[in-house]
Parts: C-alpha cells; structure tokens; sequence
C-alpha cells in the first residue's frame, strides 16, 4: 500500500527522510521565493515548504522532485531503481485507469464569476527577468474533443488580468493538437488546472503520452488516481488536488505573455499565446500552494530526465547488455547522459554513445564510464573524465545533427554538433589496477560516547 497519495502525504515522506526544509521566515513572492528554494536544493537539503510567504495567505511548497533522492522518495523505491520504475510505469500495458468519485477535497471552497481575482493567488515571480507571475508548477488537464481521453501536461500560465491567464503551449503538444480541432469548429477548448498534487501525477504529466497521463500516475501508485468532475468543465479532476483552476481557451485569440526562466538555463522570449479564460477557482480550507522553480533542477527533472531515461535505455541496452546504468543529471539541462557499461569490446562505448543520440533528439553529449563510477555523482564523473579519457582520441564528433531548437549551441533549426566520450577504464594502455576505494561506515558507532 502507497505512503503517498496527495501533496500532503508526500511531505510527510520527505520530512521523515530528512529532505524537508521548512522556511518560517516571511520570504517574498518577487524572486526572494525563488531564490531561497533554488539554495535549499542546491545544499541537499531537499524541498522547500514556505510556511508564511509575504502577500500570501497559503503556504508554498517548491522542489519536490528536484534530484535523484526526491525522485526516488516519490516513486517509492531506491535511487538505483528509479530507471527502472519509469520503464514499467511508462508500459501501456501497467496503466491503471482513474477512478471517478463523487466528492473532492477542493470542493471545500468555490469561487465563480466576479468573486474570482487570480491576483489573491500566492504565484510567484521567479526570476530576475521574468515577465510577472507565472504558474509553473499546475498540472494542465485537457480532453481530446475527438477521441474523449484525458491529458495531462504542464503549461506556463502568466496572469494577465484578475480572470485571464496567458497560455503558453508549444505547436506539438497534444493540448495544442486539441485546441485546433475546436479553433476549426469555431469552439472553445475546456481546462483544468490542479495545483498540489501527488507527485506521481506531476511526474505523468511531464510524459508524452498516447494515452492518459493518468495511467502513468496508477502504474507508479499501483492503483488507479481518484478523479472528480469540474465545477464549470466537463473535465475529470485529480480529486485531492489542493487547488483547482478551471476555465476555456477561446478559439483564434491570442496575447503576449513572456518571458521565463526556461529548461537550457536562460530567459524565454515573448510569445503571442492562447489566452485561459477562468470559470472558477475551488481550494480545499488552508491549501498549499506548489510551484516549480523554472530553468532549475525539478522544472529539467521532470521535463527531460524521468520520461527520458527509460527511453534512452531501451535504445543503449539494444546494442549493448553490458549496460548497467544511465542518467540524464540535471546540471546537463536535459542535452547530456551518462551510460555506465561493463564493456566486453573497446568499440562498445562508442556504439553505446550513438544509441543515446538517435534515442531522443536533445542528447548532444553522451559520456561512457565503467561501473565503479558512480552516475549520479558529478564529482565521480568528473574524475572518470580526468583519469580515464585521452582527448586525443577517447572522443568523436557528429556534426551537423539535428538537436532541439531552444539548445543555445544549435541553430534556429537545432542543428549543431554532438559529442561522444568515452570515459571509461582502458587497462590495455596502461594497467593501474584497482581504483583506491574506502567503503561507507556508519558514524553512529563511532560517534557515540563509551
């Protein structure tokens, strides 16, 4: 049975981990937020959960799947395991449909009409340079007006006006795909917004899939996630969400809404977007607030590093079974991977990098090491790179390859050059043997007074 269920429950698992700092003091909604949650992370010191932000009714809780040990305390398995659960959890065939019930937690309290004002709502501004106040970290639901299924997706949402927010949505996303088909009919597009979640939801949504994000979410929890209709959209709602959004993007109206921090680490730019039109705003009493660092460690975690690394490996893993190990860290922004391979061929690890380039179109580095180099560790592959690569020849190069648009290295098309490294241990060359290891202890014994 899952520990884990809502947003609350989640940070009662963190706190008992040690992964969650509380922040008493009043912080401000205009970047000091923000910048005291990106230092929480960057320490190790978890996610952060703001109990009295200034201007702010509602706590804040930012950084929940921020690193690797968060990930894993929200999938509910070992660090080592964390590929591995995405891989079945992303398999059709273990989705778990979600449940419908009658009566949600944010039913407790519903606003519609003018009692709505979208300025009340305790959103951040993150970065410097930010445009205003964005929700980043709200869950987008959606239906497809032809087939019927359900979608989840996450969408940067500027406040625009006390019931409008700017829509942000790239041309291949399924919402984008949806909106379409009514702009075409000359019809709004319904949408929910739920804000503090499970996390398995949250991972979900970062996924693109052909099917309901939902069943991702039941696969992770290994139960189906208990859905309510809207209060104005015929829209099935994850029904302990802490707060509820709800609201029509009108067809063929668009506004300017920018910019952001965004994933590859600099500002976004202006966008002429879809424009959310709010029908009603539904909290449970005393909510809590989430929101997502943008351009930092949960906004690249979720984004580019679960929903790809199975991937990844299923590509590496078809032209080696040596491999035993792959992640994509978020330091890389989502261009780069590391494969751990116990290689059986002095050619493996060059095949091993193509694979990783053809899996998914933004790897542009891919570095190999052995399997006594620790993949989550930065410092550990910094050292595989330092004593274990002859630059000479232990690299290559594919140039003119197809990357993602937004990569700042690559051209307007993506276009730049890839490279592959190959880090791992070459004996032949020049044999030193064993690497100096010194095992983990518990300080507990040594500490304790005799």
């Amino acid at each position: 049975m899952s520990q884990i269920h809502d947003l609350r429950s989640f940070i009662s698992v963190l706190e008992k981990a040690g992964q969650l700092t509380r922040i008493a003091r009043p912080v401000s909604l205009v970047h000091e937020l923000a910048n005291v949650a990106a230092t929480v992370q960057r320490q190790g010191r978890g996610a952060a959960l703001f109990t009295q932000p200034k201007e702010a009714a509602w706590p804040i809780f930012a950084g929940g799947v921020g690193s690797s040990t968060l990930a894993a305390l929200a999938l509910e398995c070992d660090v080592a395991q964390i590929t591995p659960t995405m891989e079945h959890a992303l398999d059709p065939a273990a989705g778990i449909s979600p449940r419908r019930v009658e009566t949600a937690v944010w039913q407790e309290n519903i606003l519609t009409g003018d009692d709505i004002d979208l300025h009340r709502l305790p959103i951040p501004t993150h970065g410097l340079h930010d445009g205003g106040p964005f929700i980043t970290g709200g869950i987008t639901i959606a239906k497809d007006p032809v087939s019927g299924r359900g979608n989840l997706s996450y969408n940067r949402m500027q406040v625009l006006g006390p019931r409008t927010f700017g829509f942000n949505v790239n041309e291949w996303r399924h919402v984008m795909q949806f909106y379409k088909v009514q702009e075409a009919k000359g019809e709004p597009l319904e949408i929910a917004i739920a804000i503090g979640v499970d996390p398995a939801i949250s991972i979900a949504a970062g996924v693109r899939y052909d099917d309901d994000e939902l069943r991702i979410a039941g696969a992770i929890r290994g139960e189906g996630m208990p859905v309510c209709k809207g209060v104005t959209v015929d829209l099935d709602i994850p029904a302990n969400a802490e707060i509820v959004i709800e609201g029509y993007l009108p067809p063929r109206e668009r506004h300017a809404e920018g910019p952001l921090a965004e994933f590859h680490g600099y500002y976004g730019e202006l966008w002429q977007s879809p424009v959310l039109e709010v029908t009603a705003v539904s909290h449970r009493t005393a909510p809590i607030f989430q929101t997502i660092i943008p351009g930092h460690d949960e906004h690249i975690y979720i984004g580019n590093v679960l929903p790809r690394e199975p991937l990844l490996l299923r590509f590496v893993r078809h032209v080696s079974q040596n491999v035993t190990g792959l992640h994509i860290p978020p330091y890389g922004n989502g261009f780069a991977a590391i494969v751990q391979v116990a290689k059986s061929n002095p050619g493996e690890p060059k095949n091993v990098a193509l694979a990783a380039f053809t899996a998914h179109v933004n790897i542009k580095k891919v570095i190999v090491v052995d399997p006594d180099v620790n993949i989550y560790d930065p410092a550990d592959v910094l050292w595989a790179l330092t004593n274990r690569v002859d630059w000479s020849r232990d690299f290559f190069t594919v140039p003119g390859a197809q990357g993602h648009e937004m990569d700042p290295t690559a051209n307007e098309r993506g276009v730049h050059t890839k490279i592959g490294i190959d880090a791992t241990y070459k004996p032949d060359r020049r044999d030193y043997g064993e690497r100096i290891r010194y095992p983990e202890v518990d300080l507990s014994k040594y500490l304790q007074e005799i």
